[in-house]
């Protein structure tokens, strides 16, 4: 049987974000961004990764697709959940915020597994109706923007929830790192809290139809192969049968 294909989404930037490296005849182009831990993580749970742009049909991709990755990232457009931006919001990518759900529209329609990582989490919540914080600090409650920790490594637990899906793929106590400074306001309608922080913060939603797992931490630097991963590739492969 074949691998499941797994897409991947990600950034877009300006070549001159990388400095030096780009000569002055393409400094105007812009590149895509994909972090290799992603697909690292899907390749050793099992999944055969593919790294999407924005330059496709949106139906035509979720259509080849098996399994989708809404991967970490900018803040979102904070007008998406009727707020105004915030003194500490960092630049939002309106297009990628447009692109991303999109995407997840279709994949849901489709019933297409789907893993959403960080930012991915806030824009699932925010999909679903809910909102955010915009900005929380190191020092607010189990200090959640650990920016100057090796991000592979593990700066606090969660607490996941009984009796959820994510209670099947996770021990009752989980170590996670940290790389957000945003964090969930209202939960969206038809999302279950499946894990928070110690200080009582969002740290998983899932559906209840078993199709989505949004996680607030950041599996794919931790180690390989990852339960949650392992979740996407084998509910993916399970639609190939």
């Amino acid at each position: 049987m074949r691998k499941p294909l797994i897409g991947v989404t990600g950034r877009r930037w300006p070549a001159t974000a990388l400095g030096a490296n780009v000569p002055p005849a393409m400094s105007g182009l812009r590149f895509d961004l994909h972090f290799s831990d992603y697909p690292r993580s899907i390749s050793a749970a099992g999944g055969l990764p593919v790294e999407l742009t924005r330059d496709a049909d949106v139906e035509g991709l979720i259509e080849r697709l098996d399994g989708l990755v809404l991967s970490g990232g900018a803040d979102l457009d904070p007008a998406l959940y009727g707020q105004d931006p915030e003194e500490n919001l960092q630049v939002p990518e309106v297009d990628r915020d447009e692109w991303e759900m999109e995407l997840l529209r279709a994949a849901r329609k489709r019933e297409m597994p789907i893993l959403a990582i960080c930012r991915g989490l806030q824009l699932v919540n925010v999909a679903f109706g809910g909102t955010l914080v915009q900005h929380v600090e190191l020092e607010d409650g189990s200090g959640h923007p650990q920016w100057n920790v090796d991000g592979h490594t593990a700066t606090h637990e969660v607490h996941v929830t009984p009796d959820t899906m994510t209670a099947t793929l996770l021990p009752s106590v989980w170590a996670v790192n940290s790389l957000h400074h945003q964090t969930v306001e209202t939960v969206g309608d038809g999302l279950t809290i499946s894990a928070t922080a110690p200080d009582g913060v969002v740290e998983a939603l899932e559906t209840p139809d078993g199709d989505l797992l949004a996680v607030q931490w950041h599996p794919e630097l931790l180690a390989a192969p990852d339960p949650t991963f392992v979740w996407l590739v084998r509910q993916a492969s399970d639609r190939l049968v």
